[in-house]
């Protein structure tokens, strides 16, 4: 193995560069090794999940025409291997491409340089999903004891950029995914987090993928929800609901896929079932028809 170099600010920031493209990056002061592919290990906590299927067959077919112009950066492991600190689309790229070398910077980092190293690096791509920035901001508060402003310096980013991608992960874990998978975009998610019933966030997250609503459509909404609530009058006395009558609700919120409501005891309330469109109208509607026949039946 050659003789390590250093590796400054300016060239750990290039590394950071992983670009969809396999573009040349200079990085100063330092001595790339080819290393053996067969030696290098994928970071376990890699903070990011999704690897873009095509981007990474357009990198590989760049690598087998130009090999691959930007270093990886490695650290070295006791047992002769060595680990990925920044770089692993690089290297999944190149595996993809048959290479049996790629080149690397190597150097010395402890486990919390590593993790941090690996989540910048990740933070620093413009296509990161932004549950997985939300998911890498959140860790290097919690491990490295870093503030909001802290992680903006780090990234070049705005503190209001930091606060808002951190606001998404106090969205309910289904809306969550939908944001991960890309269903829902993080600034329609964004809309709906000021909403304190969990049960509507999600039926208009639902409401904003089968309606294709505007972020300004899902602001209305959102007023409206809040209006209506305003408007419902003084705080009431809330009477604990039986065993009983909690499963019964809990049952048809199932059936009807909304918001259930029920007032009263065993002996006497009222029911009310929540709709937000005229599809859900007639949605439920015809599950009542449906209900109606079987009866007959």
């Amino acid at each position: 193995m050659a003789t390590k170099g250093g590796l400054g600010n300016r060239g750990l920031s290039a590394l950071f560069d992983d670009n969809e493209t396999n573009v040349e990056v200079i990085v100063p002061n330092t001595q790339t090794n080819e290393v053996d592919i067969t030696l290098i290990d994928r970071n376990p906590n890699q903070p990011r999940q999704i690897f873009d299927e095509d981007s990474l067959n357009e990198m590989a077919e760049s690598i087998k025409t130009y090999g691959v112009l930007q270093p990886l950066l490695l650290a070295p492991k006791l047992d002769g291997r060595y680990l990925i600190v920044a770089g692993e689309r690089r290297f999944r790229a190149s595996s993809r491409a048959g290479l049996k070398t790629v080149p690397a910077i190597i150097k010395d980092f402890d486990d919390e340089q590593i993790q941090e190293i690996s989540l910048i690096e990740n933070l620093h791509r413009e296509d990161l999903n932004a549950i997985e920035a939300a998911f890498g901001m959140r860790e290097l508060m919690k491990s490295h004891g870093l503030k909001q402003e802290d992680i903006a310096v780090k990234l070049g980013k705005s503190r209001p950029y930091v606060t808002n991608t951190l606001r998404l992960l106090q969205l309910p874990d289904e809306i969550i995914e939908l944001v991960k998978t890309n269903q829902l975009s993080p600034g329609h998610a964004r809309t709906i987090i000021p909403i304190d019933d969990p049960e509507y966030q999600l039926v208009l997250a639902k409401q904003i993928i089968s309606e294709k609503l505007s972020v300004r459509d899902v602001e209305e909404r959102v007023k409206l929800y809040f209006t209506r609530k305003a408007n419902k009058g003084g705080p009431r006395d809330k009477k604990e609901l039986s065993i009983e009558l909690k499963n019964m609700v809990a049952e048809m919120k199932s059936l009807f896929a909304t918001k259930v409501k029920i007032t009263g005891n065993e002996q006497k309330g009222r029911i009310a079932i929540d709709y937000y469109t005229p599809d859900d109208l007639e949605r439920i509607y015809a599950l009542i028809q449906i209900l109606k026949y079987e009866r007959k039946l």
